[in-house]
């Protein structure tokens, strides 16, 4: 009975093992996308001009970014645009501008859509800013270390 029992426990821990060893075979959506990741996210905004033409039309819109990296941003617009197509962003603060390729295009909200724009090239220069190394960890970003020890004035109560 007792060897029953064992070779019973042994069959049941290797199933959990070959769950655990195919679960992580598989990453998820978002492991993949950060794989993929050619360079950090930043969530900053920063204003720009977004030119394009719709048809024989051109437009020009200004907005801010929602997220910058290397390789591009995300931004809201109004204008439609589609994936694919190519677009102009200009930085107004250092009147740069480069040639971009629409990549994604979300969802109408509140009469704006959120767009990627990727770069031609890479640019990291353009935003005027240092990205964060490859091996960054956002969670050993540096934190205050307490909340502020200084005594706050008393109040007289005395009437």
């Amino acid at each position: 009975m007792r060897l029953c029992a064992t070779t019973l426990n042994l069959f049941y821990e290797s199933k959990i093992v070959m769950r655990e060893i195919k679960a992580s075979a598989y990453p998820t959506a978002a492991e993949n996308s950060a794989e993929r990741r050619r360079s950090h996210r930043v969530y900053i905004t920063m204003p720009v001009v977004i030119r394009g033409k719709n048809g024989h039309l051109p437009f020009r819109e200004e907005t801010h970014t929602a997220s910058v990296n290397a390789h591009g941003c995300m931004v809201r617009i109004a204008e439609k645009v589609v994936r694919g197509q190519e677009v102009a962003i200009l930085n107004p603060k250092t009147v740069e501008e480069l040639p971009c390729t629409v990549t994604f295009v979300g969802q109408r909200e509140s009469g704006k859509t959120e767009v990627g724009l990727e770069f031609i090239e890479p640019s990291p220069l353009f935003w005027r800013m240092t990205f964060p190394s490859e091996d960054w960890d956002p969670s050993e970003r540096k934190r205050p270390t307490s909340t502020s020890t200084r005594a706050l004035p008393r109040r007289n109560t005395a009437c």
